[in-house]
């Protein structure tokens, strides 16, 4: 498949993709079936991870979203950007900060930092995609979906340059 100037090919199935969200709407529900959290969706990869998510969260839930670009082309820059900072009403809540993937950590490092800038006191982490071979942060990533290689992927919210977000599964960059 090409997107853009680069050839990606399959990696991940929508069928895999779908267990895995599955499974961590079960461990959410298990941990805060007795409360209301407030998903805060991280724009804009998040969107169609959080949208599956919610489908099998069976609790009641609030849905929010903050928006950070930290990627130019096929690497993280480094340098965190905020366009659209965490709602006010968050304070003292519950709040699980949805990921469509996590590798350097930066982001999530800097939206820990801002949401104790808004006095939110319960903030849990949940990406649908891990990289731990980068990963090196100390912040704890309370639900991961699925593990994968330090590779650069595409596809279920996730894009390259702006494209390639609008797939059922994930494919990865040819080498």
């Amino acid at each position: 498949m090409k997107i853009g100037d680069r050839y990606f090919e399959p990696f991940i199935e929508a069928s895999e993709i779908q267990f895995a969200i599955q499974q961590l709407a079960e461990q959410i529900y298990a941990d805060y079936s007795d409360q209301c959290p407030v998903f805060v969706g991280v724009l804009n990869g998040s969107v169609v991870f959080l949208a599956d998510l919610l489908k099998h969260y069976r609790g009641a839930c609030e849905v929010s979203f903050v928006k950070v670009n930290s990627y130019e082309g096929t690497n993280s820059s480094g340098q965190i950007s905020e366009s659209l900072p965490f709602e006010t009403k968050l304070e003292g809540r519950v709040v699980i900060l949805v990921e469509d993937i996590v590798d350097t950590g930066n982001t999530i490092v800097y939206l820990k930092d801002a949401a104790k800038k808004k006095n939110i006191q319960h903030v849990k982490i949940a990406t649908l995609f891990l990289k731990p071979e980068v990963y090196n942060k100390s912040i704890k990533l309370d639900y991961v979906g699925i593990r994968i290689p330090n590779k650069f992927i595409v596809g279920y919210g996730l894009d390259y340059d702006g494209l390639g977000r609008n797939s059922k599964e994930v494919f990865v960059l040819k080498e």
